[in-house]
């Protein structure tokens, strides 16, 4: 009943035998296919499948190579090769070394000497056309990124190789280059806020399902012995069929099958699924279980609402790290108590928040009045919120650098709902009205 013989796919004895390689080994479509007896094709689909799982990267003037995947919790740092790709770099040396990280980078905008105090092993000069500059990054340990498109000497690109130290050039200027690797660190520090899925399987002990030919007695007692009140049954492949209650099995003799009392067509979810997102599906379709499936509708893990609304308390007491539009148009707002201790907000327009016609846009006010709803909402019921639907009103206009504030007013709440109005107003005059209905994340 917990053994499996699957039949997998010749696309799956590909990605098994890449993940089975040693660390380091190169790999090429045409070498796989040949030991696989595979066509070219099969063989380069898996590849790029073992690409998007992390488990191989393909590097410039190297190949295709198999690397250790990072787990996620692992702070994901820059690596001199993702450098390369961000600002269109060519690379002149050293490739050997782009598979190393970065720490730092440092702009070289000073003499020489002065430069050295800056640079040390792993981080990354951003310097034009100075060849001494070059050497001086090289032998302290350090990367170097050429901006303006120019390129270095015969003897600079000898020493890069020497030092496994990679040396590239872009063609953008050095205030393109730092901007864009800086936008590259604040998406991976949002990414890696972000939890998936994939973050609260990896450490769970192995699946319990049934086939549909399990009897309920079979299905019951090894329910009771796993304290599981729901389980997932497969097919001979290991796809997902439905779900079976322990409540149900309890109903019908112990030597019936458990098919009459199988859930059919159950709602399912990835390992690249958010929590949130999760936590909504499962908020949405009334359930408190989820399985997790591959791209073939195989099972891999299963998670239940406990499971996911514990990682999201978990994850907001980590340090927050990355800001997203949300964050960075709420961040001019501040949180004030009135006479009756009810909470509302206060802040100013800012020139980000105009259209290029210079009026303020009605899309920012929509977010800041939606967040000023969920944040009320969780301060009065201590539950997360996401928004149903919303109903909003501009009644007059608002320049920039104007002060508002935003009043949120409790109109009903329920164990699942609640439904609040929100007033923004400036200098006691109403500028825009919006009444939600928010649903909680908390409860099914």
């Amino acid at each position: 009943m917990e053994g499996r013989d699957d039949a997998i796919t010749k696309h799956e004895q590909l990605l098994l035998h890449i993940e089975g390689l040693k660390v380091g080994t190169k790999i090429s479509v045409r070498k796989l296919a040949r030991e696989m007896s595979v066509s070219e094709g099969t063989a380069y689909r898996a590849l790029k499948d073992a690409e998007n799982l992390g488990i191989v990267v393909t590097k410039e003037r190297i190949g295709t190579v198999r690397v250790e995947k990072k787990p996620r919790n692992i702070s994901e740092q820059l690596t001199f090769a993702d450098v390369v790709e961000i600002v269109e770099g060519h690379v002149l040396g050293g490739a050997e070394g782009l598979h190393k990280n970065l720490h730092k980078y440092v702009i070289g905008a000073m003499k020489v000497d002065a430069m050295a105090r800056y640079i040390d092993a792993g981080s990354l000069l951003i310097v034009g056309n100075r060849e001494n500059a070059h050497t001086l990054a090289l032998e302290q340990g350090a990367g170097v990124l050429i901006t303006g498109g120019f390129g270095t000497s015969k003897e600079v690109k000898a020493l890069a190789d020497q030092l496994n130290l990679p040396i590239f050039s872009s063609r953008h200027d050095t205030f393109t280059v730092a901007s864009l690797i800086n936008r590259a660190i604040f998406d991976r520090l949002i990414k890696k806020k972000i939890m998936i899925v994939e973050d609260i399987v990896g450490s769970k002990p192995k699946i319990h399902a049934l086939k549909l030919s399990s009897t309920a007695g079979e299905s019951l007692a090894l329910s009771e012995q796993k304290g599981d009140t729901r389980l997932p049954v497969v097919d001979e492949w290991n796809r997902v069929l439905g779900i079976v209650n322990r409540s149900d099995l309890r109903n019908l003799p112990p030597e019936q099958s458990i098919e009459k009392v199988l859930v059919r067509n159950p709602v399912t979810a990835t390992l690249q699924t958010s929590l949130a997102s999760a936590a909504q599906l499962m908020m949405w379709e009334g359930i408190d279980f989820l399985p997790i499936i591959d791209k073939n509708r195989k099972l891999v893990a299963t998670v239940s609402r406990k499971e996911v609304l514990q990682a999201m308390r978990d994850a907001r007491k980590q340090p927050q790290l990355g800001e997203t539009f949300d964050h960075l148009i709420w961040n001019g707002f501040a949180d004030e108590r009135d006479e009756e201790g009810r909470l509302f907000f206060h802040g100013f327009i800012t020139p980000q928040m105009a259209t290029d016609l210079g009026t303020i846009s009605e899309g920012i006010l929509t977010t800041v009045m939606t967040q000023a709803a969920l944040r009320a909402a969780k301060d009065m019921t201590g539950n997360d919120f996401v928004l149903d639907n919303m109903s909003t009103y501009f009644v007059r206009p608002v320049q920039i650098e104007d002060p508002v504030a935003v009043m949120p007013r409790l109109l009903e709440a329920s164990r699942r709902t609640c439904k609040m109005e929100i007033e923004m107003t400036h200098m006691d005059s109403l500028v825009a009205k919006a009444v939600l209905t928010l649903q909680s994340i908390e409860h099914g």
